[in-house]
């Protein structure tokens, strides 16, 4: 079974491509760039089509795929503050992403997986304040509204994900986990507030989970635990072997901006997933700590 990884290069989309692998599919990735001596260890060796899914792509390029899994969505955290519009997240989200689906669909690709985001799903209100909320809402919706008997389009909409990929991803939790022992110079705390964490290897099993056994049509809420900023955080200091217990407070923290904290500061984020639609997809909700494991013995 072939299958395209959209965002193959990027920290989710390379865990889910390395997952299918494992799993038997003949994976592609697809990125915007040709083969860097950058790109994550886990997709060396795999085929990859170049290109921008925001300009478009030719259906030829897709005909070959079973299945494309779409990892490239845009993150609040890469988009500059100036670039934060309503105009950029309808253009790159809210028409990109159906506009790229929809060419997937008359390419003859069978399965369509998105992988979005947990506000929408949880509050669709918030898409008339937050731009980049309605941005992924309608990055959601206009792509399984494609769905038909020959083309089945999904949504996973996972909350905050913990894990990281050789090079920038892991550099961030080297920092962390030496900012939570006390070895930086910025002040150790959490800010109020919390929301649900995933590990990416949940995720990619909840991906191909969606591959096989996915409801056409359907968006899924996916998730893990449930936790403070502030337990967050201890957990990395645990991990990381620290003495420091960390703090709470109502206060800016410089490892987690406000403004990345969608919700805004104070708020949590907190919910269950319904065990049957966990079952359908196959993913475990334990393995934060595990994985948080995994990042600082990769950090050594």
């Amino acid at each position: 079974m072939k299958t395209l990884v959209v965002g193959g290069t990027g920290m989710i989309g390379a865990h889910i491509a390395e997952n299918l692998h494992k799993h038997g599919h003949e994976v592609s990735v697809m990125s915007r760039s040709p083969e860097l001596e950058s790109d994550p260890p886990a997709i060396s060796g795999m085929a990859r089509i170049v290109g921008d899914y925001i300009a478009g792509i030719d259906r030829d390029s897709l005909a070959p795929f079973t299945n494309v899994v779409f990892a490239a969505g845009q993150d609040i955290r890469h988009i500059d503050l100036e670039r934060d519009t309503l105009e950029l997240w309808l253009d790159i989200q809210g028409r990109a992403v159906p506009e790229f689906a929809a060419v997937a669909r008359d390419a003859g690709v069978k399965r369509f997986v998105q992988i979005g985001s947990y506000y929408h799903h949880l509050y669709p209100e918030w898409a008339g304040r937050i731009p980049y909320v309605a941005g992924r809402k309608m990055a959601d919706e206009g792509a399984r509204a494609l769905t038909t008997d020959g083309f089945a389009a999904i949504t996973l909409n996972p909350p905050s994900i913990v894990g990281a990929t050789p090079g920038t991803s892991l550099r961030r939790f080297s920092r962390m986990f030496s900012w939570l022992c006390g070895e930086r110079p910025e002040e150790v705390f959490a800010p109020k507030g919390g929301t649900n964490y995933m590990s990416v290897h949940a995720l990619a099993e909840a991906a191909r989970g969606a591959i096989e056994r996915g409801k056409p049509g359907a968006a899924y809420l996916v998730g893990g635990e449930n936790l403070t900023f502030r337990e967050f955080f201890q957990m990395l200091a645990d991990v990381a072997g620290s003495t420091i217990t960390v703090d709470e407070r109502d206060a800016e923290c410089p490892f987690l901006p406000d403004r990345f904290i969608v919700q805004g500061r104070g708020n949590v984020v907190a919910y269950d997933v319904p065990e049957e639609e966990r079952e359908i997809l196959g993913y475990p909700k334990g393995d934060v700590r595990s994985t948080l494991e995994e990042l600082h013995r990769a950090t050594l």
